[in-house]
């Protein structure tokens, strides 16, 4: 008996000595504690895993997001890294941040968590979410401890900002070199989605590396195909800012396009239009923006121009430009995509923020491809149905 006591008391010693003792319970906890868990009950509330979420999350972005998430935690947390694609309402701000869901039918899927095992926010804001009428709220118990182990997370601009200034991440652009060329994140260097076999030999070689990556803005899916990639490659610390460069010009924080030197320089007069009379944007390939976006935006765009949107087919179906067609341009090879675009006529290639356009377009110009008639549109364009809010994005040169 007082063998026993003794081995106990210096298991305990051991325990206390190590901190172990006070951090066991929840380095072991698997399921959610006591009150937590009695919360779930009382609401008759369903428990969803990670690899639900994981399915639930799609691309990464709203748009391809199969069910809307919701963070519980303060703002201050959410900023610092969420679950991607999630919105915040926190649970003592609720009534605050609950109009984000104004427009949000009944029935659509809700997945609350917050901070773990103990976090009681989840079953909380659940609840006030079915007292205001939403009939499939789930709880994502494990939250977003469990998803920082697990995957990467999404940053706000704060954290980008304090990284730009502090040196402390790499920062990487997904979007296509041209448009990095044009303007990006002062500090970022280029990897471009399409181009990830090429250039995984830039990762770093600590697998414990910051990272953090961005591409065109909410819609855009390239930073999160980035950071999956790194994921898979098992990097432990990758974030996404999705928000992206729009987000971070329209705060004025600094690009090298301000840096940029204007060069005196005698320039050769280009073509003003197209021999079909589209006219010609800056950049090689593209349509004049702001000429394109009073068209579409006055529902003017001539028989000539076919408008070719390259998104996937959920993406075109959620909304698109009116009188454009959808062809995914990632699918197809040079010349299995261009077999598939209409003849004699102007063809405009589209997408959410520009890249994919571009990438379409190069894509068949590597091919050597005939281009006199087909061009892209450089753009932001966020549409639901056919009504759109269109940003022309500003010319390479």
């Amino acid at each position: 008996m007082k063998t026993n006591k003794f081995l106990a008391s210096i298991a305990l010693i051991g325990l206390l000595s190590t901190g172990s003792l006070a951090n066991s319970s929840e380095n072991t906890l698997s399921q959610p504690n006591q009150k937590v868990q009695s919360l779930i009950n009382k609401y008759n509330l369903e428990s969803v895993t990670f690899d639900y979420v994981n399915k639930i999350i799609a691309k990464g972005t709203r748009s391809s997001a199969k069910a809307i998430l919701i963070d519980a935690r303060p703002e201050a947390k959410y900023k610092k890294g969420t679950i991607p694609s999630s919105m915040n309402i926190p649970d003592t701000k609720f009534d605050e941040y609950v109009s984000l869901l104004k427009d949000t039918p009944k029935e659509k899927e809700l997945i609350v968590y917050c901070g773990g095992y103990k976090c009681a926010k989840s079953p909380k804001v659940a609840a006030m979410l079915i007292k205001k009428g939403f009939t499939n709220v789930k709880v994502y118990p494990a939250g977003e401890p469990e998803w920082i182990k697990k995957s990467y997370k999404e940053i706000d601009t704060v954290v980008l900002q304090a990284a730009y200034k502090n040196n402390s991440s790499l920062i990487m652009d997904a979007r296509p070199y041209k448009k990095f060329l044009q303007e990006t994140v002062p500090g970022a260097i280029s990897i471009p989605d399409t181009k990830l076999d090429k250039l995984k030999g830039r990762f770093p070689v600590s697998k414990d590396e910051k990272i953090i990556i961005f591409c065109g803005g909410f819609k855009c899916v390239k930073s999160h195909i980035v950071a999956k990639k790194l994921i898979s490659l098992d990097y432990k610390n990758v974030s996404v800012y999705s928000a992206g460069l729009p987000r971070w010009k329209k705060l004025g924080l600094a690009t090298t396009a301000q840096t940029k030197k204007v060069k005196a320089t005698a320039e050769v007069k280009k073509k003003e239009f197209s021999n079909n009379g589209l006219k010609l944007g800056v950049d090689e390939g593209s349509v004049d923006g702001e000429w394109f976006k009073k068209l579409v935006l006055e529902d003017k765009v001539p028989s000539y121009i076919q408008i070719v949107d390259v998104t996937a087919p959920e993406e075109f179906k959620s909304g698109h430009l009116k009188g454009s067609i959808n062809i995914e341009a990632e699918k197809f090879k040079a010349q299995e995509f261009f077999a598939k675009l209409p003849k004699d006529k102007t063809i405009v290639f589209n997408c959410t923020a520009g890249g994919r356009s571009i990438e379409a377009w190069s894509k068949l110009k590597d091919a050597k491809i005939d281009l006199s008639e087909i061009f892209y549109f450089d753009a932001n364009i966020d549409c639901k149905g056919t009504e759109c809010k269109i940003e022309a994005n500003e010319p390479l040169e």
